[in-house]
């Protein structure tokens, strides 16, 4: 007997599982179909080392969730369904060949007096940035969490008219179409407050002088110094186990280890999916493909909008990065400051220059000379996630080309990923010793996950993009991930797209899923 359903969603990431929560609360009859073992996406949490000690697999912070209008809905529920945050007070800091480093806590007194010490002008501009962002604030996170919509972007800057007139308007506009060093060099002095906000742009596909880049290390640096950062307690899937139960309770289900290979689409309206093992499921409202770009051209076939199918298949894809998960006897001994400890992200990018070098070379193809590293260190925060005492270390090593081609340094002779994946991790836990002595000699265990590994685990994650397409401008905003179907609407009746390769994109704040389920059911 055929099983029919109300809505069928492809994969089972955040984004699908706070599209599938709100529809269910809607009422609707849902079904999350997830190719791997266990729900989740790139947010989960697993013993990748040792036995006791859980590494978050990809994701990591989990403040854009708990700022999310989904979590502003459904965390009452989420919570009583066990979901507990980790709240961070010290939140990111930079470490410089110096010997120095400047980092950003949610007390306003101490990121200013550390940046005092660097740069008085800087400390003042950090003051004032602070005091006004809740105004600006307003404006931003509006427009982020506006459906993908003219008339929704128009009333955002309409808002913003009535505020702050003509000027302010164009205001707005250039910074959004600001590059990170366009920013960071006309805000502040001090090259090591630059490096220090910058580094969040490498998160996001936004290297120092790719233009629209500006708006990500504002947004985490005013952000972070306003209400801290959040992780998951006992690791980043928490969000998926609370949503997953609250989707349950329900009514609705997930279903792993059960690979979609076709949509059903029948007279221009999709009907249904088929399995990998050839049983058909039918969707009598929406089927919802959280996938990437190409991957729902192949589900699909030719959907009759060449301009869209087209859109689809040339989409562009981030570079990769390379996860290193390590099982340690105690946190690095960093020498710029014991306090680093406490931190949650070390940023190892000591200058815009060297970022925009780095990132310049992974996207030729070529393993960097001098990889960005992003140290996180979630049992600082979060000691139940290793033994008493232990700890494990988070790095995510930015960037990396999905393809190799060659290596910067002209060391590494590999081009294949499983035999360039230790001495391309060595070079990493080099520049950790670099600002860390001794940090190898506390390596209890280490796994090392390449950006093939990545794609293998989740398709989305093409050539290791964490991000599930690039953000730069031609793919973002009312672009995303073709124009006119930034909304999740697809040229296929009841076919809908979701997740990071949507509108608002990626990270942890389900803006694609919530906005497309409110559309679907209100």
């Amino acid at each position: 007997m055929t099983e029919t359903l109300d809505s069928i969603i492809i994969g089972s990431g955040h984004n699908s599982l706070a599209c599938a929560v709100h529809l269910a609360a809607q009422g609707w009859k849902v079904g999350v179909f997830e190719r791997a073992a266990e729900p989740g996406g790139a947010v989960k949490t697993g013993e990748y080392t040792l036995p006791g000690f859980r590494h978050d697999w990809a994701a990591m912070n989990l403040s854009l969730f708990a700022g999310s209008a989904f979590f502003k809905e459904y965390g009452e529920e989420l919570g009583r369904n066990g979901l507990e945050f980790a709240p961070v007070a010290n939140c990111f800091s930079s470490v410089f060949p110096d010997g120095s480093w400047l980092g950003v806590s949610n007390d306003l007194e101490k990121t200013a007096q550390r940046i005092n010490a660097e740069n008085a002008l800087d400390a003042e501009t950090w003051r004032a940035l602070t005091a006004e962002f809740p105004a600006r604030a307003e404006s931003l996170f509006g427009l982020l969490g506006s459906p993908a919509k003219k008339r929704a972007f128009a009333y955002i800057l309409f808002k913003e008219w009535r505020r702050n007139g003509t000027g302010g308007v164009m205001d707005l506009g250039r910074f959004l179409l600001a590059s990170p060093r366009d920013w960071l060099s006309e805000t502040f002095v001090s090259p090591k407050v630059r490096a220090l906000l910058g580094a969040w742009g490498m998160h996001l596909d936004f290297a120092p002088d790719i233009s629209g880049g500006a708006l990500f290390p504002y947004l985490e640096g005013m952000a972070n110094q306003a209400f801290g950062m959040v992780l998951g307690k006992g690791g980043a899937d928490a969000i998926i186990k609370a949503m997953t139960a609250t989707l349950e309770a329900n009514g609705g289900t997930v279903t792993c280890d059960a690979e979609i290979t076709r949509i059903l689409i029948e007279k221009g309206q999709a009907v249904g999916v088929e399995l990998s093992d050839g049983r058909q499921v039918m969707a009598k409202k929406a089927v919802i493909a959280n996938v990437a770009p190409a991957a729902l051209a192949r589900l699909t076939g030719a959907t009759g909008n060449k301009r869209y199918d087209n859109g689809l298949k040339t989409s562009i894809h981030a570079p990769g990065t390379m996860m290193i998960h390590l099982a340690m006897e105690d946190l690095p001994d960093w020498t710029a400051s014991e306090e680093l400890k406490t931190f949650a992200y070390v940023h190892l990018a000591p200058d815009l220059d060297q970022m925009a070098r780095t990132y310049a070379q992974a996207q030729a193809g070529l393993l960097p000379d001098e990889p960005v590293v992003v140290c996180g260190q979630p049992t600082a925060i979060d000691p139940s996630r290793a033994p008493d005492g232990k700890h494990v270390l988070w790095l995510q090593v930015r960037m990396a080309p999905g393809t190799i081609k060659g290596d910067a340094a002209g060391q590494i002779t590999a081009t294949d990923w499983e035999s360039a994946a230790e001495p391309f991790a060595e070079r990493a836990l080099d520049l950790l010793e670099r600002y860390a002595p001794g940090a190898r000699a506390k390596i209890l265990g280490r796994h090392i996950v390449t950006p093939a590994m990545l794609e293998a685990d989740n398709p989305n994650l093409v050539g290791g993009d964490q991000i599930c397409g690039s953000h730069h401008l031609t793919q973002h905003f009312l672009f995303r991930p073709v124009r006119g179907f930034a909304d999740g609407t697809t040229p296929v009746g009841n076919l809908f797209h979701t997740g990071a390769a949507v509108w608002p994109g990626a990270g942890t704040g389900a803006g694609p899923g919530y906005l497309l389920a409110q559309k679907l059911a209100g």
